[in-house]
């Protein structure tokens, strides 16, 4: 169970990882749009486009790792002073009643929305913009991050039934849950 959770996670992290690859690429197309426009007094709508899908995949895409390294919001006042039992209850639930019910919503509402973008060939609607396939290949983002963090959830749920069977009850061993 653990390593099943332990791969899922990996996979989560390398792409979050190649995402703050794409962060510096996003840096530098950013510089090149802001020396083109002056210093040169041109600019490049695609360019200026890209960086705002860049932007998107990074978000997107990287939301998974920010699960995997504990970087998402949560109230970290009463969840820091909870034992190792509680925090992977308060985990456990938090997949089973909130991720798992937005992933599941998010790949529904989405379906629809990316399959329409790559039947009509969605190109940018600014003239010189980003031509097909961008568009389609951004909103596609949009499921593949629900299945990631579907993913991670069930790394976290695993980890967590794995912990929870670790560290028995107070009332069971006597010791502090």
């Amino acid at each position: 169970m653990l390593k099943l959770a332990a791969a899922l996670e990996l996979a989560n992290r390398a792409i979050g990882k190649a995402m703050a690859w794409l962060c510096l690429a996003m840096v530098v197309v950013t510089c090149i749009v802001v020396v083109e426009r002056y210093w040169f007094s041109s600019g490049s709508i695609r360019l200026q486009e890209s960086i705002t899908l860049m932007h998107a995949m990074v978000f997107m895409l990287a939301a998974a790792y920010t699960l995997a390294a504990g970087g998402h919001v949560r109230v970290d006042v009463f969840y820091g002073a909870m034992s190792a039992r509680r925090r992977a209850l308060v985990d456990l639930l938090g997949c089973l009643l909130l991720l798992f019910p937005f992933c599941a919503f998010l790949l529904w509402a989405s379906w629809d929305f990316v399959a329409v973008s790559w039947q009509i060939r969605e190109s940018s609607s600014e003239a010189g913009g980003l031509p097909y396939p961008f568009m389609p290949l951004m909103k596609s983002c949009i499921p593949v991050a629900a299945v990631m963090l579907f993913t991670q959830g069930i790394a976290m749920s695993l980890t967590s039934i794995s912990s929870l069977r670790d560290h028995p009850r107070a009332s069971d061993s006597g010791a502090e849950g």
